[in-house]
């Protein structure tokens, strides 16, 4: 936050990854962190351990003042100056909004009020979006239909991951956040409602959203598979010409090959390694992931596993 900004008493409530870089910058100018909230440690991994959530380990790693719960509003909130919200959920009651002396704002990863919700990254990438960006706004008791007090626009990349959005948005909510609590504090905040006939949502993400139909369009499939690495993921199985199955693996980057192949069916290889989809279209695989194995060029998967023609790939449901 910028030195010229007074150091605010702040109650941060958030669980994702996606609230650590402003509560690093949070920490790092000074602010007085009064009291962090976030969800209950939740079993990971294959071991099914319990973990503390991303904002719970960086509040631990710095002795800051920490509750983890199910539920912020059964809390007796010590006196802040304002309550910082990013990717917590819970719903936060009116009594606990207005708590703090400048009430709460929330940090939301969409150009408000399109893609209320919870996966506004993946929905945007999916949807075939070109900018997207970040939203502050006033908590509100509907999903993310606070007034909005501050937004800023991202380019999406063409062979970019959810992922790699969802970092880059996460950086970008620093300066945003710095802009927010400086007009805040000086008390020249402007807050502009959502416009309600633009309002679409971004539902949560299952496995069964990432079962891909290739009979729709080459990049359609493409936004897609980008829009759903690293979770949860289009996975497929790649079956030969015998219909043995040759290995399975995640779909991570892709784009539609320029030209078309109309001779072959939607999801099989074809003989310069495209896979056919819908109208004739094709889709270049990038990046794949194998099953227990890290991301690597389609390429480099090639060299080690058969990629021919008559070759399918299968979704796995």
């Amino acid at each position: 936050m910028s030195a010229a900004t007074q150091p605010l008493r702040i109650l941060f409530a958030g669980s994702g990854a996606f609230g650590v870089p402003v509560l690093k910058a949070l920490i790092e100018q000074k602010h007085e962190l009064v009291h962090i909230y976030s969800q209950p440690d939740r079993p990971a991994g294959r071991g099914r351990k319990l973990s503390p959530t991303p904002i719970s380990a960086l509040a631990l790693a710095h002795q800051l003042p920490l509750t983890c719960t199910d539920n912020i509003n059964t809390q007796t909130l010590p006196p802040a100056d304002v309550l910082i919200v990013i990717a917590f959920g819970q719903k936060i009651t009116p009594l606990t909004a207005d708590h703090a002396r400048l009430g709460a704002i929330n940090l939301h990863a969409s150009l408000l009020p399109k893609y209320r919700g919870a996966a506004p990254v993946n929905w945007a990438m999916i949807n075939g979006e070109t900018i997207t960006g970040n939203s502050i706004i006033r908590m509100a008791q509907r999903m993310d239909s606070g007034a909005v007090l501050k937004q800023s626009q991202l380019a999406i990349g063409e062979t970019e991951t959810a992922g790699e959005l969802h970092d880059r948005l996460a950086g970008d909510g620093v300066l945003l956040m710095q802009q927010v609590l400086a007009e805040l504090a000086h008390g020249c905040a402007i807050e502009t409602p959502q416009d309600e006939a633009l309002a679409s949502l971004a539902p949560k993400l299952s496995r069964q959203s990432a079962g891909i139909d290739w009979a729709q369009p080459a990049g359609q499939i493409s936004c897609q598979i980008r829009g759903m690495y690293p979770w949860p993921g289009c996975r497929v199985r790649l079956i030969d010409r015998q219909q043995n199955e040759r290995g399975r693996i995640t779909l991570v980057r892709a784009i539609a090959a320029a030209h078309q192949d109309k001779t072959g069916s939607a999801g099989s290889i074809n003989q310069d390694g495209l896979v056919r989809c819908g109208a004739g279209s094709l889709l270049r695989l990038l990046e794949v992931q194998p099953e227990g194995k890290r991301p690597m060029l389609l390429a480099e998967y090639q060299r080690g596993h058969p990629w021919e023609a008559g070759m399918k790939l299968e979704p796995i449901g």
